[in-house]
């Protein structure tokens, strides 16, 4: 269902995303794993076309990224980081506009969003203002703004973040139920521990790099090791690790500063 063939994506100097290859198959749970800044976000924009590949290419039901960049979107439900509802529409009301974008409307859409609100536990703020909405409530109605067209395909990056475990479950039920449904459901997340105990497949990528790519088990067999972070740290080096810890505390601590530099300017500019 989804074919990645030599896929790269450059920023100016910064390859993000180099050489990657991949296939993942209806009626699994295909794992896309890796530290922060390793390269699995680009992969899912550049696969969902909101970023253009720089060299490679992937195809979604056949359907090229590059090519028919339309019939891959009606194809692909995603889900990002940026959750980006508008706070003055109601979960519902948010759900249909996305809904109508798709081309969805009449009782079938509302059907959809009836079984969206039940399947997700929405029930109890699907009628409020998403601008009132914690963390948590936010990123159900964003995961189910991705999947409102009741795609074949749907891809995940972090579902899980900010909701606490019982809400956490929700999101689990649904990806393991899309599975039996026969989709393809792509996780993608840093989280070695909740990728082994759901993933059929899994691809680690490291530094913008595809280093391991098979089942779950073959890859914790050939490592020797009982859990996948520790195969990660196998394969990598744990010092190799350390030393990309480090390097993104640096960034962030560089970018923080940055900020309070130009904030400082603006408030002595006034």
């Amino acid at each position: 269902m989804l074919n990645v063939q030599h896929l790269r994506k450059v920023f100016g100097t910064v390859t993000a995303v180099d050489d990657v290859s991949f296939e993942a198959h209806a009626g699994e749970i295909f794992g896309l794993l890796g530290p922060n800044g390793a390269g699995k976000t680009t992969t899912i924009r550049v696969i969902a076309t909101i970023l253009g590949p720089t060299s490679g290419t992937a195809s979604v039901l056949g359907h090229d990224i590059v090519a028919e960049p339309e019939a891959v979107r009606k194809n692909l439900g995603v889900l990002t980081a940026e959750i980006g509802l508008y706070d003055r529409f109601t979960a519902r009301e948010n759900l249909r506009y996305f809904g109508n974008l798709y081309g969805l409307g009449g009782d079938a859409l509302e059907h959809r969003i009836d079984e969206l609100v039940r399947i997700l536990d929405m029930t109890r703020f699907a009628d409020r203002r998403a601008g009132t909405f914690s963390t948590g409530m936010k990123q159900k109605v964003a995961i189910a703004r991705s999947i409102v067209h009741d795609p074949p395909i749907v891809i995940f990056d972090e579902p899980t973040a900010g909701l606490d475990v019982l809400a956490s479950q929700t999101v689990i039920a649904y990806m393991k139920d899309a599975k039996a449904k026969g989709k393809l459901v792509v996780l993608s997340t840093h989280d070695m521990a909740h990728a082994q105990a759901l993933c059929d497949r899994v691809a680690i990528i490291h530094r913008s790099k595809l280093i391991a790519l098979d089942t779950t088990a073959t890859i914790l067999q050939q490592t020797h090791a009982q859990t996948l972070e520790d195969a990660f740290l196998h394969i990598v080096g744990e010092s190799a690790a350390k030393l990309d810890e480090q390097a993104r505390e640096e960034q962030h601590l560089a970018q923080v500063a940055k900020k309070k530099r130009r904030g400082f300017g603006l408030r002595f500019r006034l």
